[in-house]
């Protein structure tokens, strides 16, 4: 039997086109969530795994659908294999029922690990030389230098609470803490 899978990382995502297309290739079932592929419990995708038989097929739009990481990746199709099940990926046309398959599916998932960790690295060295030049990243502060002092004066000398100011100054009460 074929089976599908779909899975977006969102709530607000769709997975319409991914349930077309699981549809188009013979599908007779498709088990779908909306979870990241880097979660490692996926209810829905343990729920397909443990229904598998001896010579079914899972059917994915994308194999980045299965899941984010290679050593993930390879466990699934493992735990996928060991039923006595084959995995399709109809993007990256890989079938691992065959033995070129299973090789084609170990090269692009190598690839795309490869590509993943090259994208981390110059992320990495791209917040480097910005600090360099003198660009801090991230959230600007909800308060500004002289709005902390006057917190942390009324909150001494004046003796108000935790709450009051943040209600005062529009911010949490945990900005008004770290202030």
């Amino acid at each position: 039997m074929i089976l599908g899978y779909a899975r977006v990382s969102t709530e607000d995502q769709s997975l319409d086109a991914q349930i077309a297309a699981l549809e188009a290739a013979g599908a007779g079932r498709i088990y779908s969530e909306k979870i990241s592929g880097s979660k490692i419990v996926r209810p829905e995708l343990d729920r397909l795994i443990d229904h598998l038989r001896p010579g079914d097929v899972i059917v994915v739009t994308k194999y980045d659908r299965l899941s984010r990481s290679l050593q993930d990746l390879l466990s699934i199709v493992e735990a996928i294999r060991a039923k006595g099940a084959g995995f399709r990926s109809l993007v990256e046309d890989i079938d691992t029922t065959t033995p070129a398959g299973r090789l084609v599916f170990h090269v692009f998932a190598s690839i795309a690990q490869f590509e993943r960790e090259r994208i981390a690295e110059r992320t990495k060295d791209g917040l480097a030389a910005a600090r360099k030049r003198g660009r801090v990243g991230g959230r600007p502060p909800a308060l500004s230098k002289e709005r902390r002092a006057e917190v942390q004066r009324m909150r001494d000398l004046e003796g108000r609470s935790i709450a009051e100011l943040a209600r005062l100054f529009q911010v949490s009460p945990n900005t008004i803490r770290r202030a």
